[in-house]
């Protein structure tokens, strides 16, 4: 490996995102793997990721619209608290302004059964539900998504500075996910195209 210039590539850190071990409230299942809808805002999905920075430890919240897999709000933050998925949920609704009765579904994390996130979808009356102890398949849309993120942006790389971390993300998400990533699920259009088109038909 040192005569061809090869480098073996170090074990990556790891950090749990998902605190299912507490006492408080947890939703039944209701999405139960349905991961097809009719319409936009029916149904929202929302997990956590890690992101290395130089600076320490940061993290990433996401809300994906199930109908177009668009990322429709999403919060970064050096914490990771229930602030942080209660702004990812409040960004989305100031963007999409959903009727009530959206499900919104996630995995049993403390942030998500906490006090401050459930007065949230109360308040938008929104139907929360959780995904089974420990199955990540339950909620693979998300886990999907963070997956391509860290290969596609992330990689093996650690940003400088959380500043650095967050520039490179809005533009991941804002600038090349929604407008510009193919997906296959969608016919190989982009979320924003397939809602403009699915749009478009309904006018038509």
């Amino acid at each position: 490996m040192r005569t061809s210039g090869l480098r073996a590539s170090g074990k990556r850190k790891f950090k749990h995102t998902t605190d299912s071990n507490h006492a408080l409230p947890v939703a039944p299942n209701r999405l139960n793997q349905q991961f097809q809808t009719a319409q936009p805002n029916q149904v929202w999905v929302g997990d956590i990721t890690y992101i290395r920075t130089r600076e320490g430890w940061s993290y990433l919240a996401t809300v994906i619209d199930l109908y177009s897999r668009k990322v429709v709000g999403w919060s970064y933050s050096d914490r990771m608290t229930r602030a942080l998925v209660c702004d990812a949920l409040d960004a989305a609704v100031s963007i999409r302004h959903p009727e009530p009765g959206l499900i919104f579904h996630s995995d049993r994390g403390s942030q998500y059964a906490s006090h401050a996130f459930r007065r949230r979808l109360w308040r938008y009356r929104m139907q929360q539900s959780m995904s089974g102890k420990g199955n990540c398949y339950d909620n693979a849309v998300a886990e999907s998504f963070f997956a391509t993120l860290k290969k596609e942006l992330v990689r093996n790389d650690v940003y400088r500075t959380r500043q650095e971390a967050r520039a490179a993300l809005f533009q991941y998400i804002e600038v090349f996910y929604n407008r510009h990533s193919l997906h296959s699920f969608l016919g190989y259009m982009t979320p924003e195209q397939f809602e403009s088109c699915k749009q478009n038909q309904r006018v038509a």
